[in-house]
């Protein structure tokens, strides 16, 4: 019980903290898919299908590919090879996934607003939907797994083709450019993340996980995906606003209902006993009336103490009068004996 009231108050305490404005500007530039995003998605998107196509009809290309292979970059420069073994992890989905989503989470508590994580999460759903049925689609062999030389390893149940470490280092590290605040911040992010994404696709090419190819088209699947987030962002913008709805209304199904104002009771006097039913019991003074005033001033001059002053005697004596008795000093007259 305590477990949910803890988890139910830091819930609270979290969409309080969105629900307040923002510290950074509050105009944010949302991209937009203008004719110039749609000229480079068009033409990245012909890249794209020239690749596949030069690797299904065994071009220039695949001989290209054995060629790098049969070089083994590995061990031409053995000296770097611990080095790219950590590097490469900049290009696998989990730990880079992880990384990005602390920042952008950071992102959207600061600026009030959802859209930093749902993009994020729209570029990963269409990152394992596109890449991932390209990959099992065409089923090529990896160098380490061919089996024919010359040959472009197609429809051979591989999954390697387009490189998925090089299109997730693209699309992981590109959001935060595309995300960028302000021009001046998305020209450097996009310099280091292109920096960064051509490194991973060539440490894949050097460790021989990859065909050269593998990362030409995982470069290009990555750029298509950054391009075309544009067109989701009325979809990213819907979302975000049912989920701050179900977030009100949770907080209002959760909310306790107000408590009404009490009326005071008059007080019910008690009847004595013996006073009948029909007859209303005689009200009592209260005892406030009988009390002197506490502000009382007492006359000016000296005062004695109570056991020092004088008694008060009434005058006369405090018995009744009776018919029958006589005042004291006066003789009665005598009573008649009887008996004899």
């Amino acid at each position: 019980m305590r477990t949910e009231r803890n988890l139910t108050r830091r819930l609270d305490r979290v969409f309080a903290r969105l629900d307040r404005e923002p510290e950074r500007p509050a105009h944010i530039d949302v991209p937009r898919m203008s004719r110039h995003r749609v000229v480079l998605f068009t033409a990245t998107l012909a890249f794209y299908l020239a690749i596949v196509w030069a690797v299904v009809i065994t071009s220039w290309l695949v001989r290209l590919d054995w060629q790098v292979m049969f070089f083994r970059p590995y061990q031409q420069w053995p000296q770097i090879h611990a080095f790219l073994d950590y590097y490469v992890v900049l290009g696998q989905r989990g730990p880079t996934a992880v990384m990005v989503a602390a920042w952008l989470g950071w992102r959207s508590w600061r600026q009030h607003t959802l859209r930093p994580m749902l993009t994020l999460a729209a570029s990963l759903l269409l990152l394992n939907i596109t890449v991932g049925a390209a990959k099992y689609g065409m089923g090529r062999l990896g160098p380490h797994y061919a089996t024919v030389i010359g040959s472009n390893e197609m429809m051979r149940g591989g999954d390697i083709f387009p490189s998925g470490h090089t299109a997730n280092a693209v699309v992981t590290w590109g959001i935060l450019a595309y995300l960028a605040s302000t021009p001046r911040a998305r020209r450097w992010l996009s310099a280091l993340s292109a920096i960064t994404a051509l490194g991973v696709g060539l440490t894949t090419v050097y460790l021989g996980t990859h065909w050269l190819s593998d990362v030409l088209l995982g470069w290009a699947a990555g750029l298509l995906i950054l391009l075309a987030l544009p067109w989701f962002e009325p979809l990213i913008a819907k979302t975000e606003t049912v989920l701050f709805d179900l977030r009100d209304r949770w907080r209002s199904r959760r909310s306790l209902p107000v408590p009404e104002p009490t009326v005071p009771v008059a007080p019910v006097a008690l009847r004595p006993r013996g006073t009948p039913a029909e007859q209303p019991a005689p009200a009592r003074e209260p005892v406030a009336s009988a009390r002197a005033p506490r502000g009382a001033h007492l006359a000016p001059g000296p005062h004695t103490t109570r056991s020092e002053r004088t008694p008060v005697t009434p005058v006369g004596s405090r018995r009744p009068p009776h018919a029958d008795r006589l005042p004291r000093g006066t003789s009665q007259p005598a009573r008649p004996l009887t008996g004899g």
